[in-house]
């Protein structure tokens, strides 16, 4: 839904940005191609998941999403594509952009730009991509949005609906946007403040929209997003520093190697935490998984939605710790040069639980718990490896064994 609103929201601006075309019959279907490129365009890469099937499950989704297409160097023969299959198949779109140079520049320009977005939006949150590949395939995080983020939908969603060109379309897609917060917070998925900042957002991008025209708004609500995100920065960093202040308390020694974070939806003081560290005698590694309030004395932990990560039980109101895992760095390396198929899922894993026979990547359900990351690696040691393998970076290369030298 993210993607979508921020490809009809371009479109729109971008039509918007124009002069009225010189012949008036291509204005309404000038509208229609840019916001089609701009939704398709921002969509576009998510195209990598008919790839899933090429390995079996989880390992077709987690290698193969979020991969070659989440690249910049990918993303130009995508934008061709696209351009390409619009030409083809739309006639409309090939009348105008064939009679109209600026019509043409426009269209390009929205496809380059949904493509761009669309990457910029999935670096915002903890499940990470690597758009430097095949340069530099490391993970890239930015630990500072939720990964289906309310914020978004409901300041670009409204600033949308004020641009309908039919008021039955516009209430439509107006109260929809305006029931789901409600809904979610019924549903126990908000805390009443998110919910009331919400309602905020929503009258904040009408008003600028009633104010100053649908343009207006759908600015008003960029600066929304743009603005969330900058707060999301700043809690992110406060957030880093508190998690790595609890771990020394309780692992004195302990080096930090990673904190992957995720904050609640459209709540800037819950967050949940991992912490990877290696042990003082650099033979263990432990994660630890917490949840930590940046405000307790506004929204205590125990206040956090639950069904996020939230802890109802916790004894402290700004700190939990939910689970401690102890592994055997020799361990792991072992069962990496033996199981190809835990090889493969280590160019994934950022937070790797080992239990029973199971991989599991933390970040993405409550410790104990598997997730659409878990994988049966026991169940596989003595099936064929998994190709092809896509050769990102691994985001736990730091306990792995470093990679035999090159003669």
């Amino acid at each position: 839904m993210t993607h979508s609103l921020v490809g009809l929201a371009l479109g729109e601006l971008v039509d918007r940005a124009l002069p009225a075309p010189v012949e008036p019959a291509h204005a309404k279907l000038r509208r229609r191609v840019l916001l089609a490129t701009g939704l398709l365009a921002s969509n576009f890469p998510d195209l990598d998941l008919v790839l899933t099937p090429l390995l079996a499950a989880p390992l077709g989704y987690l290698i193969h999403h979020r991969g070659h297409t989440h690249t910049l160097l990918y993303a130009l023969p995508q934008v061709a594509l696209l351009l390409v299959l619009a030409w083809l198949l739309w006639p409309g779109a090939r009348r105008l952009m064939r009679s109209d140079q600026l019509a043409r520049r426009a269209v390009l320009g929205t496809a380059l730009l949904g493509m761009l977005l669309h990457l910029l939006f999935d670096a915002l949150n903890a499940y990470g991509l690597h758009p430097f590949y095949p340069f530099d395939a490391r993970w890239l995080y930015g630990d500072v949005v939720f990964i289906v983020e309310p914020v978004f939908w409901t300041a670009l969603g409204v600033g949308l609906a004020l641009c309908a060109r039919t008021r039955l379309a516009g209430r439509l897609v107006l109260g929809f946007f305006c029931a789901m917060p409600p809904l979610l917070a019924g549903l126990g998925l908000l805390q009443w403040g998110s919910l009331a900042a919400l309602a905020l957002i929503a009258l904040l991008v009408a008003a600028a929209s009633l104010r100053a025209g649908a343009r207006a708004g759908l600015f008003a609500a960029i600066a929304v997003c743009v603005g969330f995100v900058g707060i999301q920065t700043v809690a992110g960093q406060l957030a880093h520093s508190q998690a790595s202040a609890a771990l020394a308390q309780v692992a004195p020694g302990s080096r930090v190697l990673d904190i992957p974070l995720s904050p609640f939806p459209a709540n800037p003081l819950c967050w949940s935490f991992i912490t990877i560290s290696e042990g003082p005698d650099d033979g263990s590694y432990d994660i630890r998984v917490g949840v930590l309030s940046l405000a307790p004395g506004i929204a205590p932990v125990a206040h956090c939605p639950a069904r996020f990560g939230g802890e109802p039980a916790a004894r402290s109101p700004r700190l939990a710790w939910k689970s401690d895992e102890t592994g055997s760095l020799a361990a792991l390396r072992r069962l990496q040069r033996s199981n190809c198929h835990l090889d493969a899922w280590l160019r994934f894993a950022r937070a790797p639980s080992l239990l029973g026979g199971n991989a599991t990547d933390l970040r993405f359900s409550p410790p104990g718990q598997p997730n659409f990351s878990t994988l049966p690696y026991a169940e596989r040691a003595g099936q064929p490896c998994p190709a092809p393998v896509a050769q990102w970076g691994y985001p736990r290369a730091d306990l792995l064994a470093p990679a035999p030298a090159i003669e």
